[in-house]
């Protein structure tokens, strides 16, 4: 067991920073408003079983089709820095379908929205670079982060404002592009075999 407090740290901060679960309180509160309410514990522990089967599995499919962990790490680090940039200059580089079937809250929540393609990539980006005990105690603790912000989300939403939001999701996405910026920098290095 390698558990490491600055490494499970640095994989939260990541992990929080690209699911932006207090960024996304707006959208949460527009599902709220369609859905009548939201199913917090199912949506959070949904989310946390993708992120967890994802960490484990994604290798072997990657392997199916002949890519490695470095090589995806890269694409991965090349999706953290857009995401940075969506938060940082408040613009928007990828759309979601709007999906039809939002009658139940949970499936728009726990996917896409939460363990959505920016944090299934992430986590492949960062088994590359982190121990699995670390990334698993991270997930766990954004799950835990992940219920409380879903309960607690309009009192949320009305403590911070919209400016209070902007200012977090600002902050959230120049730390992505710093970690996006060292994930690019070590596995292009390893892919190279530069020493």
């Amino acid at each position: 067991m390698q558990f490491n407090f600055k490494e499970i740290f640095t994989v939260f901060m990541v992990l929080f920073a690209v699911i932006d679960i207090i960024g996304n309180i707006p959208i949460v509160i527009d599902l709220r408003k369609k859905a009548g309410h939201i199913q917090s514990e199912k949506a959070s522990l949904i989310a946390g079983f993708i992120l967890i089967v994802f960490l484990f599995l994604g290798k072997s499919i990657l392997n199916l089709i002949g890519i490695d962990v470095n090589s995806f790490a890269v694409a991965g680090a090349f999706i953290l820095f857009f995401i940075a940039l969506e938060m940082i200059l408040g613009i928007t580089l990828y759309k979601q379908d709007e999906n039809a079937s939002m009658t139940t809250a949970v499936f728009p929540l726990a996917f896409p929205l939460i363990a959505g393609p920016g944090s299934l990539t992430t986590l492949l980006s960062l088994r590359a670079e982190y121990y699995i005990e670390n990334i698993i105690v991270a997930v766990l603790l954004n799950v835990i982060i992940i219920y409380i912000v879903l309960k607690t989300s309009a009192k949320i939403e009305r403590f911070l404002g919209a400016n209070g939001i902007n200012i977090i999701r600002k902050v959230f996405g120049v730390v992505l592009l710093a970690i996006a910026v060292k994930l690019f920098a070590h596995n292009i290095k390893a892919l190279f075999d530069i020493v």
